[in-house]
């Protein structure tokens, strides 16, 4: 019952919504300071001179209710002292301001140790993010390294948060911004952590709130380009990528959407082009008929000029004679203003068919009215908070970073970055570091935006590989005819990589929402730095770019060209588990440092040995609740499990109406056991039943499969070792159990098979093109069909997996054998082996 109170609270707080409510661990109280125990690592606290202290939420801090604590208070004349589990602070009592003399945090036994004391610096700031990536070229701006902002989080294992003059909140029906009053006063949360770090997080949300989850659809692909587009350009973009069978969830539409000449419009612009638009309606209509979401582009600083349609309402409600034609000027901060703009413009936009806005801020840093007002921070607040109180579905706002407390209105628009591998290479680390503020749902231009004449097929390939594993996958470009990223605008092979790149997004979408979950929960970002998990690591720290995705994939960017076909990938592999190599089916010990090579075709995403993940089959977007789901099972443990996560995907109720499916499975000799458990929970329109599979990954053919005590259907792929089960639909609130048994006896190495043979028939191809009268002896012949055979005559596994090892441990022999001169041999065995090649 109190954690569902606790829930409740939290829900009512980021509406918006006002209630009275008393104050929660206040530990000690007199006439100038004020003790809270937030956590056993978190404490509030307040000087005031006049005993007057902050009840009201500010910026940062917007809860005031805490969890259940255990504490003890011991006190005399002189001091009082606070302990908790974690840490113990001292206070001198009535002596006044929090000095380096009267207050001190220590950390307890148990953690990491720490002695602090008001006014010492924290050396080991492991940083956090800042506004915009505009103009930057890596980590560079106008030839200076970007000045990251401090994060939450240190190796010195505390942070102090100086609250003390940031804005709060009134008490209104729409809480709106308020200046602090009493004068000299401090408003510090201390947090003790050691490091861990995790903990942290979650300690930060206790106070500042939980980080939303976006609707299911922003997990999809977004496609932008600043581009002045008609409306039949955009049904032709549409109608191409289901052509190519390409997925897709959202349709950005950049600033071109509304007039933008002299007299008519300009950067700032309320009204549609109907030069370009006919019907605005009828083609937002055609786009939703395509369940697609739209954005558009809004650049709001220039105000509401006279031109602009809704020019005369707006007018009107701000007490402006409409025939004076005097522009409206934007002030985030005029309440009224900000609701005449939702009412008169945006709102009913929202219900044409606009589902989220792309808010743009790029003009001047403060408001006008209120000093020092981040407008930034505040459009976040004003547009993310009135999609909480009028919309119906779940509320996504698309801007940039204003400051902490601003996870709490996602999504992050990084900007217009340069098109360079410096770029790309930075955007893994400052993914990381934005997670140390929870601002974990960075969207950025996939690709580059500016700062080149034409887009490099390998850049953008190894670009769009990396947006698969990052917060959201947006591409977009500035407006100039060479740089077009449409996939079929490319050859063969980039095409074929960018679109299954895009495919593989949605097939681990299950996985990812499942993760966005557990960021509301905890804090914890779905791309995250490596010392999250191996704090005491110093490669953790060193390997930069390197990160999880969420709790079950590494994930080791590549960030240069390649170099003879191949990218030289260093990769850090903790310890503690072994890594299954995805693209290449490579088994590999943690506890190490390895290099790896990948083609154009490969990425280096590394799975937990052991883990069983939920995915998706082929969709054409999110909006479904009833997909076929795919249970994948992958190599290199007995045993695992997975709580899936599902809800509604873009309702508003999901704090409290979502349900868990429990995913297991455990190796008893040679027999696999997989159980898909009973669904618990509800949610709107959840679905009844649902066609599950199990995906038995990097295995031999199983020799027989059961289900509920009767042969199920299964097929088993010999090229990439997968042995597909089909469970037959029966309720979700059934459980329902896999029995797969396999030969007894050893079976040949397996490691590796799946990308070397992928490459060797490629190369086989590739030879055939160098030679198209090439008869292939049973040497290569049978290796280049081995997976194919496997499939036809899974029986024969063990005779057609020990052929293929014995024929790769001699291929130059196979080669020789084949008639192939020297170069060609050479050439067969970098395509095959690598750079490594033996």
């Amino acid at each position: 019952m109190k954690k569902t109170l606790f829930v409740c609270l939290i829900l009512l707080i980021s509406t918006g919504r006002v209630f009275s409510q008393e104050l929660s661990n206040v530990a000690y109280k007199d006439n100038s300071v004020r003790f809270t125990v937030i956590s056993d690592g978190t404490l509030r606290m307040e000087f005031s001179p006049n005993g007057k202290f902050t009840d009201n939420r500010s910026f940062v801090a917007v809860d005031r209710q805490y969890p259940s604590v255990r504490y003890r208070v011991k006190q005399n004349k002189s001091k009082v002292v606070i302990q908790t589990g974690d840490l113990t602070l001292t206070y001198k009592k009535n002596s006044g301001r929090f000095i380096p003399s009267n207050l001190s945090v220590v950390s307890s036994k148990k953690t990491y140790k720490f002695s602090w004391k008001p006014g010492m610096k924290n050396t080991g700031n492991l940083k956090g993010t800042y506004r915009t990536l505009d103009g930057c070229d890596g980590n560079i701006h106008d030839g200076k390294p970007l000045p990251l902002e401090d994060g939450l989080l240190s190796t010195d294992g505390w942070t102090l948060i100086d609250d003390s003059k940031d804005f709060l909140f009134d008490n209104s029906s729409w809480p709106w911004v308020e200046k602090r009053k009493g004068g000299d006063v401090q408003d510090w949360y201390f947090m003790a952590y050691g490091h861990n770090y995790k903990k942290a997080l979650k300690d930060f949300t206790l106070f500042a709130g939980k980080v939303p989850m976006p609707p299911k659809y922003a997990f999809g692909y977004w496609w932008s380009r600043y581009w002045s587009y008609s409306d039949d350009e955009l049904r032709d973009v549409i109608s191409k990528f289901k052509t190519y069978n390409i997925p897709l969830d959202v349709l950005v539409i950049d600033m071109d959407w509304h007039y933008t000449e002299q007299g008519k419009g300009g950067w700032t612009g309320w009204t549609w082009n109907r030069r370009l638009f006919p019907d605005p309606t009828k083609l937002l209509d055609y786009l939703h008929s395509n369940q697609l979401d739209v954005t558009l582009n809004l650049h709001p600083a220039d105000g509401i000029a006279p031109y602009e349609e809704q020019y005369p309402a707006v007018a009107r409600d701000m007490g402006v004679d409409p025939s004076l034609k005097q522009t409206i000027h934007w002030v985030a901060s005029d309440k009224k203003l900000m609701n005449t703009v939702f009412k008169d413009i945006l709102d009913p936009m929202h219900r044409q068919g606009v589902s989220f806005w792309w808010l743009d801020w790029q003009q001047w840093p403060y408001d006008k009215m209120v000093d020092s007002l981040s407008n930034t921070w505040w459009l976040n607040y004003v547009f993310f908070t009135h999609m909480q109180r009028e919309g119906q579905d779940r509320p996504m706002l698309y801007h940039r970073w204003g400051g902490l407390g601003n996870h709490r209105y996602q999504i992050g628009f990084s900007g217009d970055t340069r098109i360079s591998w410096k770029s790309l290479d930075y955007q893994p680390y400052f993914n990381s570091t934005a997670s140390n503020v929870l601002y974990g749902y960075w969207s950025h231009d996939i690709g580059g935006h500016m700062g080149a004449d034409h887009i490099n097929p390998e850049l953008f390939a190894r670009w769009m590989q990396f947006g698969a594993v990052s917060p959201i996958m947006r591409t977009h470009t500035t407006k100039n005819g060479n740089l077009r990223k449409e996939p079929w605008v490319f050859n063969d092979t980039i095409f074929n990589v960018l679109r299954n790149t895009i495919i593989q997004r949605y097939k681990m979408n299950p996985y990812i929402y499942t993760m966005a979950r557990k960021t509301y929960d905890t804090g914890v970002s779905l791309c995250r730095p490596m010392y999250y998990d191996y704090p005491e690591n110093r490669e953790a720290y060193d390997f930069k770019d390197e990160y999880m995705f969420g709790d079950d994939m590494l994930i080791a960017p590549i960030t240069a060209p390649m170099k003879d076909g191949y990218a030289e990938q260093k990769v850090w592999l903790p310890a503690g588990n072994d890594w299954y190599e995805w693209e290449t089916g490579t088994l590999l010990k943690g506890g190490q440092t390895v290099t790896r090579y990948f083609k154009i075709d490969e990425y280096p995403i590394y799975i937990k040995a052991g883990a069983i993940l939920p995915f998706l089959g082929r969709v054409k977007n999110l909006k479904g609740l009833d997909d076929n789901i795919y249970v994948n099972i992958f190599p290199g443990a007995k045993e695992g499990s997975f709580s899936l996560y599902e809800d509604n995907g873009n309702d508003k109720d999901y704090a409290t109406d979502y349900a868990r499916i429990p995913l297991n499975y455990r190796y008893n000799g040679n027999q696999l056991t997989v159980t898909i458990g009973a669904r618990k929970g509800q949610y709107k329109d959840m679905p009844s039943e649902r066609q599950v599979y199990v995906c038995v990954n990097c295995k031999e053919a199983p020799e027989c499969v059961m289900c509920g005590g009767e042969k199920a259907t299964y097929t088993y792929d010999g090229n990439s070792l997968m042995l597909t089960v089909k469970v037959p639909v029966t309720s979700c609130s059934a459980e329902k159990q896999i029995v797969i048994t396999y030969p007894e006896g050893t079976v040949p190495d397996l490691n590796g098979f799946i990308g070397t043979s992928r490459r060797l028939r490629d190369a086989v191809v590739g030879m055939k093109y160098k030679d198209a009268g090439i008869v292939l002896k049973d040497g290569l012949g049978t290796m280049a069909s081995t997976g194919r055979s496997i499939t036809y005559y899974p029986e024969k596994f063990n005779v057609l997996m020990q052929n293929f090892n014995d024929n790769l441990k001699n291929l130059p022999a196979v080669l020789k054998d084949q008639k192939l001169n020297d170069a060609d041999i050479k050439w067969f065995l970098h395509e095959v082996l690598g750079p490594d090649e033996k």
